[in-house]
């Protein structure tokens, strides 16, 4: 049981999700008062990706964050930032040829993956450390890209919050971690319920968690209605949790939600659990950051 819980705020995520929910933010200010509104909330960090301003749909530009971290940085609300690197590994296979990519491909090396990492320096990036189907995709992150990734982030001195899938991106995760890829204690995150990985309940968060190193730190999550679920479950197994509309756009069936509002519903459950959620400050001290 962990009593001294971080949360994390995915505010807005890459997927399908512009049409579905009116307040989604999408642009650069939308997306910065998205992770201030979280952290006001309780979150104490913010995980972000960048979204089109026009259309709504994922993107990767590094003005883009450019704006959202400099609105976040300059506002005197503390919140710890957690910028996506997952960015750039999306593969739609054209139906005629499938050695070559149709509509929806977004291919990129792993410097232009962590271009905006190295600039803005965040104090974590995500790390994806594996190649999985996605939906009806496929999302590609070979072990020569990670290893690539895994020393950029590194000499860039920000932490990686490593995300994990499937057991087999643990086991990968753990090869970095030997090679000194990865500094310790390694951070991780138990992604759950995102087709087509590993699904939202009990006995795979438990067997994700029983591989992990023993000095890891962790956070799991899953999607949808198993969000709030998964909150209380991640608890109970030791670790942190991560709610936002990146995972789940619904208050309850029907009713759509704000940042603020999924933040506040993971409060009252970590605290009705009898535990304490820890601020920006805190979670650096417990994740061993220091504030950039």
């Amino acid at each position: 049981m962990n009593y001294d819980v971080i949360i994390t705020c995915a505010v807005t995520g890459s997927g399908d999700a512009a049409g579905k929910h009116p307040q989604l933010p999408k642009t650069p200010k939308e997306i910065a008062n998205a992770a201030i509104e979280a952290a006001e909330a309780g979150a104490a960090v913010a995980h972000i990706h960048v979204r089109d301003p026009q259309t709504g749909a994922a993107g990767r530009k590094l003005e883009w964050y450019t704006e959202v971290v400099e609105r976040i940085r300059g506002d005197s609300t503390d919140v710890v930032l957690n910028l996506t690197s997952g960015m750039g590994g999306d593969y739609v296979p054209d139906p005629d040829d499938p050695g070559r990519g149709g509509p929806g491909t977004d291919m990129a090396n792993p410097a232009e993956r962590l271009a905006h990492v190295e600039k803005l320096l965040p104090e974590i990036c995500t790390l994806d450390v594996g190649t999985q189907n996605y939906s009806d995709t496929a999302y590609i992150s070979t072990p020569k890209m990670l290893r690539e990734m895994a020393q950029l982030i590194q000499t860039c001195g920000v932490k990686p919050e490593i995300e994990v899938f499937e057991l087999g991106h643990v086991w990968f995760a753990k090869q970095l971690i030997k090679e000194g890829l990865i500094d310790e204690p390694p951070l991780f995150q138990l992604c759950m319920g995102i087709p087509w990985t590993a699904e939202a309940n009990t006995e795979n968060m438990l067997a994700l968690r029983n591989m992990l190193p023993d000095n890891a730190i962790w956070a799991g999550f899953g999607i949808s209605r198993m969000q709030m679920p998964m909150v209380a479950q991640a608890m109970i197994l030791g670790g942190n949790v991560r709610v936002g509309l990146e995972d789940n756009l619904y208050l309850k069936k029907g009713v759509l939600a704000s940042n603020g509002q999924l933040v506040e519903r993971a409060v009252q459950i970590v605290e009705r659990l009898g535990g304490r959620i820890l601020s920006p400050a805190e979670a650096r001290q417990k994740l061993g950051l220091s504030k950039s």
